[in-house]
């Protein structure tokens, strides 16, 4: 009986043993499948987080598809078409190659291709070209560094640090063509280097260039020129006033003896040129530019005056001067835009795209330019100027122009004899850009 118990104790011990290694072998079990259950979850977690996470490459649409990558990359195509149609009629008795130059006629104004972006380190870059009258022509070609938040660097064929309209891109100007000074004056894009701060107020620019792509081509053409500009513009009465001022100074270095300065009368369809004033002897010119304007809402209201100086070996120093007063307003319920020393793109509150009508604006404005003086008689002329502008979309544009021009001392003779008249210029414009 004894040995019958002792072997039913060791059985019992037997027993409880494998019953002791089950349960730890279950709770093992528990454990390793709670810690399988932990990982899972986490691995499920970071593939949501991941998945939550943008696309490498952003896409936006800003007229055009505009590509950004989240390492410093960016790229955007751009473009412009503008087609224009005017007409000048002058005065009877003409000769007949002047004459030729009247009357209707159409133009591919510009047609712009290009593209730009941003890289890594803080540069930009940005290259465009004019495709118009079958020709190419190198229009934006320049590479940017950004300091810091408020100064930028530029590289390349870029727009000089001239005035207020000049500065303004012809997409956004209230009339098709700028004021008669600027193109007069040459107003150009040059190849060279320039700075830019922009603060909260202020906009200052400053930079050295040499002269544009085209005339670069001729190892005798040596000039190089100072341009610097500075816009205050401070918040006033409910409106952005803008005050600002320009300097330029360009050495010739005997590369050209003669400037020649000259404008059209209103409109870019004629190659008649009514003024033009050449000075001989040129070793270098001095520009000096004001410029003011108060935005508010719809109304706008800008001026601006330029006096060319140049300085010519052997004979008295001529000065020229040109300039413009305008005032404009929004028929519709749209704001003139104007940001960083610039006018911007109106944007219609109520659009073609969105059942709208779009925006329109009327400008009124008087343009006058004097290439008289200093025994140069290039002649003077006012203009006396009015636009409507409607603006169905964002992106597209439609200008309709009528200047009246008051000429004296035009090397353009009527009759072989009389330099003083006027002449009707209209022009309408339709232009979209992306």
């Amino acid at each position: 009986m004894a040995s019958r118990i002792d072997s039913l104790e060791g059985q019992l011990a037997n027993a409880n043993a494998r019953a002791d290694a089950a349960t730890s072998a279950a709770a093992s079990a528990a454990q390793s499948a709670a810690q399988s259950a932990s990982v899972a979850a986490a691995a499920k977690e970071t593939v949501t987080q991941q998945a939550a996470k943008a696309p490498p490459v952003q896409v936006a649409w800003k007229g055009a598809p505009e590509f950004k990558g989240d390492n410093g990359w960016s790229f955007k195509p751009r473009g412009r078409l503008q087609i224009d149609a005017g007409g000048v009629d002058g005065p009877s008795g003409l000769n007949e190659s002047s004459s030729n130059h009247l009357g209707v006629s159409t133009e591919l104004r510009r047609a712009y291709l290009g593209f730009d972006g941003t890289m890594p380190g803080g540069f930009g870059y940005r290259f465009e070209v004019d495709l118009a009258n079958s020709s190419v022509a190198i229009n934006d070609m320049y590479l940017t560094y950004r300091v810091n938040p408020k100064i930028t660097l530029a590289l390349g064929n870029q727009k000089p640090n001239t005035g207020l309209e000049d500065q303004t891109s012809d997409l956004f100007t209230s009339f098709m063509e700028r004021a008669a000074f600027t193109s007069a004056f040459g107003f150009e894009r040059r190849v060279g280097l320039n700075a830019q701060y922009l603060g909260k107020d202020v906009v200052l620019q400053g930079g050295v260039f040499s002269d544009d792509p085209n005339s670069l081509n001729s190892d005798y053409d040596k000039s190089w020129s100072v341009d610097g500009r500075a816009v205050y513009m401070p918040r006033l009465a409910g409106g952005t006033l803008h005050l600002g001022g320009s300097v330029h100074w360009r050495t010739l270095n005997d590369s050209i003896t003669t400037v020649t300065y000259q404008s059209r009368p209103f409109v870019h369809t004629t190659d008649l040129r009514l003024l033009s004033g050449g000075v001989t002897g040129a070793t270098n010119e001095l520009g000096l530019g004001l410029e003011a304007a108060w935005i508010k809402g719809r109304f706008h209201a800008s001026g601006e005056s330029y006096w060319q100086k140049v300085r010519r070996t052997g004979f008295a120093d001529p000065t020229f001067n040109g300039g413009y007063a305008e005032v404009g307003y929004m028929l519709t319920h749209d704001e003139t835009a104007y940001k960083n020393g610039v006018f911007e793109r109106i944007r219609p509150h109520d659009g073609f795209d969105k059942g709208g009508l779009g925006a329109v604006q009327l400008n009124v404005r008087y343009d006058w330019l004097n290439l008289n003086d200093a025994g140069i008689v290039g002649g003077r002329e006012q203009t006396a100027g009015i636009s409507a502008i409607w603006m169905p979309t964002d992106y597209v544009r439609f200008i309709l122009n009528y200047g009246h021009v008051w000429v004296k001392d035009s090397p353009v003779l009527v009759n072989g004899t009389d330099g003083t008249y006027g002449v009707d210029s209209m022009g309408m414009r339709a232009q979209f850009d992306f």
